[in-house]
């Protein structure tokens, strides 16, 4: 994917880390390092910045190496070498939070990734200029822990072209995305939804996926009922064309951890600007902007394959509703929630950074 992005750029990407096909060495290396820092901070609680990503201590390298003015992490692998870049040239730094990180894989607060996520979090956040998250309870949650303010930057799209929208008779397309099409993603629960009704519907899943994972949801879904089409990754540029296409994006997200319950994944948002209809599991974050914004679909309790199957009955019915929703969620998408509103905010949280 990277291949086909980065060249269009005016900026230069940098990896650092090597891959399989890219400096096989240096990959394998890293994750030899990788291995060796995570049982050494295991047993020994010894090298935590080692043992929180396969390359940061070479992004650290790197990092000193470019002479910036800010220097900006996404994630904790790259927090603390953002940290000691920005102080070895005393300059600002940032952490756009993307999600609640000590909790991203568990909330068990003795779980041993819990514990190092922990580390890096308390040791290198009281250290940066500003810090943003990517939902408003990932936002408040950072808050409080760390006692300062903690802005919010939707993860949205770009605004979109104009689009038509027509009532039909013909079977609903269902969307659904991720980088991996796997379990624990709310899938099995669609399928049983789709079984559950009366009605037909095709449903589209787009991510990579194991095709033994594949053949299991396909023997899943009845015979003589609804279809499943599976899509192969595509380029971040190509899914809003793509999205469109459809009539009903579900973000389906289980709950399974603190970070899960508190996020607004982008797939909600593609939905929202590309004009889909969103029905979306009650977790917090998703029930909150879904009860802000009511006229742009539908929740459904997490797990409750009955209930997921009414919801897409109505709009099978009722297709003056889904064009009424999908028409306002596209609206919504032109007139708020999109990164021309959104990268406003950031732009001027990083002059403020500077006027301090």
């Amino acid at each position: 994917m990277e291949k086909t992005l980065l060249p269009q750029k005016q900026w230069e990407a940098i990896q650092v880390g090597g891959s399989p096909k890219n400096q096989a060495i240096l990959y394998w290396y890293t994750r030899i390092r990788f291995k060796i820092a995570r049982l050494l901070y295991k047993y020994f609680k010894l090298l935590p910045d080692e043992a929180i990503a396969r390359s940061t201590t070479l992004l650290l390298s790197h990092a000193k190496k470019h002479v910036a003015d800010l220097y900006i992490a996404h994630n904790l692998g790259a927090l603390s070498a953002a940290v000691k870049a920005a102080q070895a040239h005393h300059a600002k730094c940032g952490f756009d939070a993307e999600d609640f990180h000590r909790y991203e894989n568990a909330d068990n607060q003795n779980h041993p990734i819990v514990k190092l996520n922990t580390l890096i979090e308390n040791t290198y956040i009281p250290q940066i200029d500003y810090l943003t998250a990517s939902s408003p309870l990932t936002s408040a949650a950072y808050s409080q822990i760390f006692n300062r303010g903690c802005p919010v930057i939707l993860n949205v799209l770009p605004k979109t072209k104009n689009k038509q929208f027509f009532s039909n008779n013909a079977i609903l397309r269902i969307f659904w995305f991720s980088q991996t099409i796997g379990d624990n993603r709310g899938i099995e629960t669609i399928i049983e939804a789709l079984n559950i009704s009366d009605n037909k519907f095709e449903l589209h899943l787009l991510g990579s996926v194991d095709l033994q994972y594949a053949e299991t949801l396909k023997n899943q879904l009845a015979i003589n009922k609804s279809q499943i089409h599976f899509h192969s990754p595509i380029t971040p540029e190509k899914l809003p064309a793509f999205a469109s296409q459809f009539d009903i994006g579900i973000a389906s997200e289980t709950g399974f951890s603190r970070n899960n319950k508190y996020a607004l994944s982008n797939k909600i948002f593609t939905y929202i600007q590309t004009g889909l209809v969103t029905i979306a599991s009650d977790t917090p974050a998703q029930k909150e902007l879904l009860t802000k914004y009511p006229n742009i679909g539908s929740l459904y309790r997490i797990g409750n394959a009955s209930q997921l199957a009414a919801v897409l009955d109505q709009y099978q019915n009722d297709r003056n509703l889904l064009l009424v929703q999908k028409t306002a969620a596209f609206d919504l998408g032109q007139s708020a929630l999109n990164w021309e509103v959104e990268g406003k905010k950031l732009l001027a949280l990083i002059r403020s950074t500077f006027e301090v």
